[in-house]
């Protein structure tokens, strides 16, 4: 007679939780404590843009045909989405680590409505700054792990909470340019 099926669940390659736990302890010693991110971006003709970030590879920018690039690579904004679900998955799997869940499976599909009627501000329509850039941002996740569907549930509550990125995007930055 054949044996039943064995479900197998491979998980995710997980954090160093120790680390995580001093991280979290240096952050409650001095909550005032900040960084400092740091992005250097050339303008290489027509709408693409590289960004440079420490030691890596540029980050590369342009537009679609439509908004006059050569989409090439992803646009602005959903550079600005890639980093709130980059973000948001690793809250979650801080958040489960520190919670010792084990994840299986995390996504995040993002998107966003944007609005730029103005052009960029090169003879568009006349709006104010609250009019212009994402009017709505919509996140789905999709976890799975060693834990029950709320346990999960709240893990994502709690990641979103506390994502530095999603908090940029829902609350006012002081916000500075200057030409050199």
């Amino acid at each position: 007679m054949n044996a039943p099926a064995e479900t197998i669940t491979t998980y995710l390659k997980p954090i160093d939780r120790d680390g995580l736990l001093k991280f979290a302890a240096s952050g409650k010693e001095n909550p005032e404590r900040k960084g400092t991110n740091k992005v250097h971006t050339v303008m290489k003709g027509m709408f693409r843009t590289w960004s440079f970030v420490g030691e890596h590879n540029p980050v590369v920018v342009d537009e679609p045909l439509h908004l006059f690039g050569e989409n090439t690579v992803p646009a602005p904004g959903e550079i600005a989405l890639s980093a709130l679900g980059g973000c948001l998955g690793v809250g979650i799997t801080a958040v489960a680590t520190f919670r010792q869940v084990k994840l299986s499976r995390l996504e995040i599909f993002l998107e966003a409505d944007i609005g730029n009627t103005a052009a960029w501000g090169a003879g568009g329509a006349e709006r104010s700054p609250a009019q212009m850039g994402f009017q709505a941002i919509r996140v789905k996740v999709l976890v799975e792990g060693d834990a029950t569907r709320e346990e999960l549930d709240d893990i994502v509550k709690q990641a979103n909470y506390c994502s530095p990125v999603a908090n940029t995007m829902r609350n006012p930055v002081p916000f500075s340019l200057a030409t050199l």
